[in-house]
């Protein structure tokens, strides 16, 4: 791996057959990575899949067992104080002192990573007011909602503007509105020329912000790519349908099969059936053409469809054709810490 030293040379961050072991199991199995720079780069899997393990371990929170890791050319065990030195991590809890106010939080780390008082003040009067957290600023943390503890947590975080910062399932728990204004404010840091390294288990959030994505599975990286190329790997289309009648939802699985070449889904919902199209060498046009046909066998066949849909395959589709289950959230961790809190990198 070539010595990269600035935002400009192209990659974050630069793993080769990452691996980390607790005892016999091994939480990160292999993993290569390639972060392009000034980006949102997506790490999605379920509870369990390696995420957080690859991050403390990027993080230099955790020594590797196996393989190579380089953030911005710097190796993450030879060189960790320079790696320290450009990063910065939210874990997955909030790592302020929830009896201090927002504003004394900001201005305690400003404090303790070499700002003077009138600096700390007014960088903290400047991220308050960024995150919405203005009319809060005097308020204990311990008395925020858990959207502002996660917007005070990611203040803090880039309190010294990092080169790469690590979002470890940033929204897990918050409400949508929330989730949104944590989302606004991952994409204003990037305008700003940070990369951010993203874990999540909500398909969404990934499909909302990442420009790659790594689905991570077992420890593994089951596959990669823009969101465009993963949902293209497993299908040209989707084809959703909800039925009048659920007795007729056999007859309607059969009909798809065979007019679509297709795998169909049977939902939790006994009156929705989900059918992917293969690509097949064929494009959008011909997914159209297939779900024409398809309607017109079950018409002709006496079946009332009430709703229709045709689109790109959802990523929780991608995810249940490379691992042949839904990406839920759930499972048990690879790494029992991974659930511990984390604390910020200044």
């Amino acid at each position: 791996m070539s010595n990269q030293t600035g935002r400009s040379t192209g990659l974050a961050i630069e793993t080769a057959g990452l691996v980390k072991t607790f005892g016999e199991n091994r939480a990160v199995d292999g993993v290569d990575l390639s972060v392009p720079a000034g980006t949102v780069y997506g790490v999605l899997g379920p509870n369990g899949a390696g995420k957080t393990t690859t991050v403390k371990v990027l993080a230099t929170l955790l020594r590797p067992d196996g393989g190579e890791a380089h953030v911005f050319g710097h190796d993450v065990v030879r060189e960790a104080d320079a790696v320290r030195s450009r990063v910065s991590l939210t874990g997955q809890y909030a790592s302020v002192d929830e009896d201090l106010t927002g504003t004394e939080n900001l201005v305690l780390l400003g404090r303790l990573t070499g700002h003077s008082k009138r600096a700390s003040d007014r960088r903290a009067e400047q991220l308050l007011e960024a995150f919405g957290l203005t009319e809060a600023a005097s308020r204990q943390v311990k008395n925020y909602s858990g959207g502002m503890r996660r917007r005070i947590d990611i203040a803090a975080s880039i309190l010294n503007t990092p080169d790469l910062l690590f979002l470890d399932e940033p929204t897990t728990g918050l409400d949508p509105r929330s989730r949104n204004q944590v989302w606004d404010i991952v994409r204003a840091v990037v305008t700003q020329g940070t990369t951010v390294l993203l874990t999540t288990q909500y398909l969404d959030e990934a499909d909302q912000l990442a420009a790659r994505i790594a689905v991570i599975d077992q420890g593994k990286v089951i596959a990669e790519g823009t969101k465009g190329e993963l949902k293209a790997s497993v299908g040209a289309g989707a084809v959703h349908l909800r039925l009048r009648d659920a007795e007729q939802r056999p007859d309607a699985e059969r009909l798809l099969k065979g007019a679509l070449d297709a795998q169909v889904l049977l939902e939790a919902d006994p009156l929705a059936l989900t059918a992917r199209i293969c690509n097949g060498g064929g494009n959008g046009t011909e997914a159209a053409e297939k779900a024409s046909r398809a309607l017109a066998e079950l018409a002709r066949a006496g079946i009332t469809v009430d709703n229709f849909s045709l689109g790109q395959p959802s990523l929780d589709e991608v995810f249940l054709a490379l691992t042949d289950r839904p990406a839920t959230p759930g499972g048990t961790p690879t790494d029992p810490r991974d659930d511990t809190q984390e604390e910020a990198l200044a």
